[in-house]
């Protein structure tokens, strides 16, 4: 009994260091004084195909504007930084500790609707770090770009020979001749060697002479290299490689292509591209059938609804976990909020516990307000918005849409309860929040009486960085919808 209690628990120990061994904690704080209140959102990038993103953690800046955050990762990685729209990203590696600033947008850039890059500064990087090396070789690259590209077309033969030279320098200094077998899958050594080196095969197309043809490229640089899902440079160089990839096949493929789409089969579609020489390894070729397949979505000369099935298919089906994520954020991204485009469907539960879909919302337009009662930028915009819908609520039907989770009484009773149209507190793994793209607070999506997209994101009460508002676009609804009765 003492042997079986013993076995038991060394099991445990192993099973724990195990996880312990997979799952490295990675801790990021610094200042953001220029979003107090507000939450910022750390986003992993899900496959470097149709870029769809996927929170790992959040939090809110400190009305002394600090934050602090920590999650678990099993690999190297790049990261996106989100913070009230504004865009910025780093490199993680397991076991990481991270201080940084994030900056407001530069008051010089113009404004987007959409969000602004901004370039977030490291305090105390580790000299070991993946940041640390990645900006040190990116600087090196772009020293020598701007000495020597001028000579590109004046002197293609001395370019040439002062890329060798600095090739020859780059790689005896990151030993990019060692197999990558050395390093463990998803350290930062292995993303390094590999982000070098991909660097360099995008430095081989700006080379003027003896430059490489095609399929010496895919013989270099592709063909006895393992997918790197998760590198950047690997996988730009994959994206440029294999772009619009339908007018490099022959006759013959493509047509056997056309035909295996017609029967929405990946099966007689992957064979069919079987015959394409840069394309022999299996897993690559699933890859950029689904590239391929999406380039193709918007011409005329491929079905949608064919290219949709197999795209499903490849989703539930593939031999490869993460072709099968690439096809399926494919998938939504062919399908997801534009403009123009019929808006995704929702299920929601009201407030008075009433289940709502966007068919309960077809006669007029909906304008849905994505909200956080903790978020003070939120709050301020609440008064502005209660005053629009008294203006235009015969022609606009207003709901708000906000996270399930504990809130303060007195910000319930002063916010929540004052909205007087329909409200849903939803749960925040429920698709809408995904399917709708908000990551920040306040969100405005704009539709109209049949359910397509009309803003996304919508305009909303108070003026933008354009001093524009949605009251204009509520105006005019307003003033067509008169013209419209009083022509009736």
């Amino acid at each position: 009994m003492n042997k079986r209690i013993l076995l038991i628990f060394i099991l445990l120990i192993n099973v724990l260091t195990s996880f312990g061994q997979d799952k490295k904690l990675v801790t990021i704080k610094g200042t953001a004084p220029s979003y107090v209140g507000q939450t910022i959102s750390f986003m992993a990038i899900e496959d470097y195909f149709s870029m769809m993103e996927s929170r790992i953690a959040s939090t809110t800046v400190l009305p002394d504007s600090t934050f602090s955050v920590s999650f678990f990762a099993n690999e190297t990685q790049k990261i996106i930084i989100r913070a009230n729209k504004n865009k910025s990203f780093l490199y993680i590696q397991p076991n990481g500790v991270y201080d940084i600033y994030i900056p407001a947008k530069d008051k010089y850039e113009p404004y987007r609707p959409n969000g602004n890059n901004v370039e977030i500064t490291f305090f105390n990087l580790d000299t070991t770090d993946i940041n640390y090396n990645i900006l040190q070789f990116q600087r090196w690259s772009d020293d020598f770009i701007g000495n020597y590209f001028y000579l590109r077309q004046s002197k293609p033969l001395e370019f040439a020979t002062k890329m060798d030279e600095f090739k020859t320098i780059v790689e005896k200094k990151y030993n990019l001749n060692d197999t990558l077998e050395k390093f463990a899958k998803g350290s930062p050594e292995n993303y390094l060697k590999v982000f070098v080196r991909y660097s360099f095969a995008s430095l081989d197309n700006i080379q003027f002479a003896a430059e490489r043809n095609r399929y010496e490229k895919h013989d270099f640089y592709i063909k006895h290299s393992p997918v790197e899902y998760q590198n950047d440079e690997y996988m730009g160089y994959i994206n440029a490689f294999y772009e619009k990839m339908t007018p490099r096949l022959s006759m013959e493929t493509n047509n056997r292509v056309y035909l295996g789409l017609l029967k929405s089969s990946p099966t007689l579609i992957m064979r069919a591209l079987g015959s394409e020489y840069t394309l022999i390894n299996m897993r690559l070729r699933e890859m950029v059938m689904i590239k391929m397949l999406s380039e193709e979505f918007y011409s005329k000369d491929f079905p949608q609804t064919n290219i949709l099935t197999v795209l499903d298919s490849v989703a539930n089906h593939s031999l490869f976990d993460a072709n099968a994520v690439i096809a399926r954020n494919m998938k939504l991204r062919l399908t997801e909020l534009t403009v123009g485009g019929k808006a995704p469907d929702f299920i929601l539960k009201n407030t008075a516990g009433e289940s709502k879909t966007l068919a309960n919302y077809n006669k007029k337009h909906l304008y849905i307000h994505f909200y956080d009662p903790a978020s003070s930028k939120s709050t301020i915009e609440l008064e502005p918005l209660k005053k629009l819908y008294e203006l235009y609520k015969d022609d606009v039907q207003f709901i708000t849409i906000y996270p399930k989770k504990e809130y303060k009484a007195e910000d319930l009773k002063a916010y929540i309860d004052t909205i007087p149209w329909e409200k849903f507190q939803v749960d925040e793994s429920n698709a809408v929040w995904k399917n709708y793209k908000i990551e920040t607070y306040p969100g405005y999506v704009l539709l109209d009486g049949y359910g397509y997209v009309v803003g996304a994101p919508a305009l909303g009460p108070m003026p933008n960085g354009s001093y524009e508002t949605i009251d204009r676009s509520f105006f005019y609804i307003q003033k067509v919808n008169k013209e419209l009765q009083e022509g009736n």
